[in-house]
């Protein structure tokens, strides 16, 4: 039973640092640069959380690594959403909550982290979270 949690566990971190190295590439960071990787996936998916239904939110965290779902929900507070954002708000956001200088800035930040997710997650469940956006925010969504 303790080897299956180990596994599960590895299994997951596994999973999470793949996600990270795919967004340090689409930037051409080296690993050094987790940090910089962590704090654009962590800030997107908090906002993208803050936005959604809770049951949109929940069902889409079920498609995230456990390790990713921990973030996901840390510090949710689900009976104050879906907070209303539209573009120019959820980029500020971004911009707060990623405190680096990349090139393309927040709007590329979001580009690169939800084309990451998007290859992680049921076309059909992606496709939900699209549509429980408002237009302005779905259209930044691949």
């Amino acid at each position: 039973m303790a080897e299956q949690m180990i596994s599960a566990f590895e299994s997951s971190l596994d999973k999470t640092n793949v996600i990270l190295k795919e967004i340090e590439q689409a930037y051409g960071w080296p690993k050094e640069h987790r940090n910089q990787s962590y704090a654009a996936l962590r800030t997107v998916l908090h906002l993208l959380r803050d936005r959604m239904p809770v049951q949109e939110s929940a069902e889409f965290a079920q498609q995230l690594p456990v390790l990713l779902r921990g973030i996901y929900f840390e510090g949710w507070q689900p009976e104050n959403v879906p907070i209303k954002l539209n573009r120019d708000d959820f980029l500020y956001e971004v911009r707060q909550g990623f405190p680096y200088d990349v090139e393309g800035g927040p709007q590329r930040v979001v580009q690169v982290v939800l084309d990451t997710l998007r290859r992680h997650v049921n076309q059909g469940e992606w496709q939900d979270v699209k549509s429980s956006m408002p237009q302005d925010i779905s259209r930044m969504i691949p």
